[in-house]
């Protein structure tokens, strides 16, 4: 697929050729030096975004920064959009193409040639319409995420991707892309269960290049099982591989979702449904709502999973028999809003790092709405780390927040999401992908020395009370 993104960069480069008289060999030109250079399709040339005057933090004893008037540490970066800590850098990779609703969940993977494999939908939501709506977009970068390559279809398929869950196994030069897989004729819309669809998995052997046609996921208990899933999976110490799925009945008002995990011991060639077949999935009883399960593998048999609930916390359980059976989820201190969990493990692979809004509402709670209050929570991002399997959490440090005026024209779904974050975490460095406001891939990098150098809540206010002075 050709790049919009190449466009620009050739196009610029032209210009400052200074060959208007010639504009074809200008471009020709120019392309061949990008060639020469080994210039990806970046998006440097990306149009600055229109900050707002001040951001917000918090709803409780909430902190008003004038970006013109920050502390040292912060940053309002006027191409990322984002009030940031300075520690923090980044590029925008993509942005998506005018006419188009928007971008999706930006997932990425060190492929085992090294390099950072990027993917998300770009068009509308699959849930949107049973037909063909969007495409999976890649993009690559062979420098350590410095340049990018892109974008390229991923999968040229008939119907629409939800988001790319990597998993590559242990000692296996094999990738593996996991996710929701809306095939028209394998689903029903109806009785709002359009998000429900099969669950599959396609494979690469060549470092994510070319794929392989999916497999579907038939548990054994419930060949029939169709959700929704698109959060990171985890591999146990046993080869044990764990993916969560959810399945949402939106003809309830507000919606309701049960989370459910799928485990395999034989490399995906069978399931088992935990806990068990519908509709005998974990729920928050005050909601009948828990999705987007994140399981991780942390030690020996001991795997921990995430979930995403509206009560305001995220909640976790735990298995100490390599997956087979679970503690009833309970709600962790990490506040959060009606949104997914993100964690991981640092290099060390001992500590595991969540990020979260570290923000939440709790008002004109309708089930999932873009104009709710509860959208307003997603613009933030801190990081907690967790040193004991995710018994407990540190402090939360403020990382960045959206910081771009809002669109009139769109509702808060938009206007204030940076959420939904993905992560490779290597050699000291975090590598963040952020789906910004649902149109644009932003990368950003961090260095995991940094991270005590990040403010806690009360350090922000302290910097606040000397700002003001």
């Amino acid at each position: 697929m050709a790049s919009i993104l190449l466009y620009r960069s050739v196009k610029t480069m032209a210009c400052r050729l200074s060959m208007a008289e010639n504009p074809l060999s200008g471009l020709l030109i120019a392309y061949l030096i990008l060639l020469s250079l080994g210039r990806p399709c970046s998006a440097a040339d990306v149009e600055a975004v229109k900050l707002r005057q001040t951001v917000t933090l918090g709803i409780e004893e909430p902190l008003s920064w004038t970006l013109k008037d920050l502390p040292e540490s912060l940053h309002a970066d006027a191409t990322l959009g984002l009030l940031k800590h300075s520690a923090l850098s980044g590029q925008v990779v993509h942005q998506a193409k005018e006419g188009v609703r928007g971008l999706f969940e930006t997932r990425a993977v060190r492929t085992p040639k090294g390099d950072l494999l990027l993917m998300f939908p770009e068009g509308n939501h699959y849930a949107a319409g049973s037909g063909k709506v969007n495409d999976m977009l890649a993009y690559r970068s062979k420098d350590d995420g410095i340049t990018w390559q892109g974008p390229r279809i991923a999968f040229d398929i008939a119907y629409s991707q939800h988001g790319f869950i990597p998993l590559i196994p242990s000692g296996s030069q094999r990738i593996y892309a996991f996710g929701t897989q809306p095939i028209p004729d394998q689903y029903s819309r109806e009785k709002g269960r359009f998000e429900n669809t099969p669950i599959g998995f396609r494979s690469s052997d060549d470092d994510g290049y070319h794929w392989s046609e999916v497999t579907l996921i038939h548990p054994l208990k419930d060949p029939g099982f169709l959700g929704m899933s698109v959060t990171r999976m985890t591999e146990t110490r046993k080869g044990t591989w764990i993916l969560g799925a959810h399945a949402a009945d939106w003809s309830k008002q507000p919606l309701e979702t049960e989370q459910y995990l799928l485990r395999s011991t034989d490399k995906g060639a069978s399931w088992q449904l935990l806990p068990g077949s519908r509709p005998n999935g974990w729920f928050d009883p005050n909601y009948r709502r828990m999705d987007e399960g994140r399981p991780i593998w942390l030690q020996d048999d001991e795997v921990f999973f995430m979930a995403r609930t509206p009560s305001g916390r995220i909640w976790s359980a735990r298995s100490m028999d390599d997956g087979q059976t679970w503690s009833s989820p309970e709600p962790t201190k990490l506040i959060h809003p009606d949104a997914p969990p993100m964690v991981f493990f640092l290099t060390d692979r001992k500590t595991l790092i969540a990020f979260h809004h570290n923000r939440h509402a709790g008002t004109q709670y309708t089930g999932l709405s873009g104009t709710m209050d509860g959208m307003k929570d997603r613009s933030e991002i801190w990081v907690s780390r967790s040193r004991d399997g995710g018994r407990h959490w540190d402090s939360p440090r403020f990382l960045f927040a959206n910081a771009c005026e809002p669109n009139p024209e769109k509702n808060g779904w938009f206007n204030h999401q940076v959420s939904y974050l993905d992560a490779v975490i290597d050699r000291g460095t975090i590598h963040l992908f952020c789906p910004h406001l649902w149109n644009r891939a932003l990368h950003l990098t961090l260095r995991e020395a940094d991270l005590n150098h990040l403010p806690t809540k009360d350090e922000l206010r302290s910097m606040h009370s000397k700002s003001d002075r």
